[in-house]
């Protein structure tokens, strides 16, 4: 039967989805998808990190924040991220957070043979490079030899949906089945074939059901997609704002301006502090400050 299906791609939802330690399952099959992993080679289980933070060495190093993050049982670390518009920054994005995690992946002291092979994957809602394949994977080759790689520790995916989606399907590959499953426009008669050919997206899809009836799931998915869209509007004219003055302090001042504009405007609305961290990923310990402040002018008001 008909629901009111939430979109899997919307980051809250993808989140719920795939990046929580009891739906595992979907991720590594989602995973195995991805990479085409097969037989020996596949993921057969593995850890999802709670702690999406990537660790600043420094206080005025640039942080990060991972959508779904894991370490398979081969010490494997994988970082899946869903970006639904084009910020102009993909590419470079994409290699500081395998950059950060790699970096990570072993402590102060330890050997460099300790390393573990890290994977990020990009799920695109746009087009980004100028192929018609939707699936490109990145290692590093010599440029005049291009059978020798120097190492497989670092491997990038890219997904591009709108390429997929007028290319022909075919259910018998896993990938082009979790890329249904994964689209907002996905028809009554296609979910019920997927989830009758693949109990796993079976899984997601009753989980995904399950969310779109909860109401405090459908509240925070809302506001999730009102903070972004909010966001982006600022953004756009803190960059119009900032050409004008051209000056790196300004675009900084433009950055903190925008996320207090939508902290505020989510408190109005009488969501609490950690309910705002949660939707736009931001310091709560700042937002609870800013809230006293707002409470406190309020009062005084």
């Amino acid at each position: 039967m008909a629901y009111d299906r939430l979109k899997p791609k919307n980051d809250f939802i993808f989140k719920r989805l795939f990046g929580e330690q009891e739906t595992k399952e979907s991720l590594i099959s989602l995973l195995n998808a991805i990479m085409r992993l097969e037989g020996s080679d596949q993921i057969v289980d593995l850890t999802v990190i709670e702690n999406k933070e990537l660790l600043k060495e420094n206080i005025e190093d640039k942080t990060g924040r991972l959508d779904v993050r894991a370490e398979t049982k081969g010490a494997m670390l994988i970082d899946v991220e869903v970006q639904l518009r084009n910020q102009k920054n993909m590419v470079k994005r994409t290699l500081y957070y395998l950059a950060k995690m790699y970096a990570q992946s072993i402590s102060e002291g330890d050997d460099y043979t300790k390393l573990k092979k890290t994977v990020t994957i990009n799920i695109l809602d746009f087009n980004l490079f100028a192929i018609e394949r939707f699936h490109s994977t990145f290692h590093f080759y010599e440029d005049h030899e291009e059978a020798m790689l120097l190492t497989d520790a670092l491997e990038v995916h890219f997904v591009e949906y709108p390429k997929f989606k007028k290319m022909k399907k075919s259910l018998e590959d896993p990938l082009h089945r979790w890329l249904l499953f994964l689209d907002e426009s996905l028809q009554e008669n296609e979910r019920k074939e997927l989830i009758e050919m693949d109990p796993v997206i079976r899984k997601a899809e009753e989980r995904l059901e399950w969310l779109s009836s909860d109401a405090e799931t459908r509240r925070l998915y809302e506001a999730r997609k009102e903070s972004m869209l909010e966001r982006n509007t600022l953004i756009v004219e803190g960059r119009e704002e900032g050409r004008e003055e051209g000056k790196k302090e300004g675009k900084k001042e433009g950055e903190e301006t925008t996320q207090t504009a939508i902290v505020l405007s989510m408190l109005k609305q009488g969501f609490k502090p950690e309910e705002i961290a949660r939707i736009t990923e931001l310091d709560e310990d700042w937002i609870t400050k800013l809230s006293e402040s707002f409470e406190k002018d309020d009062r005084n008001g």
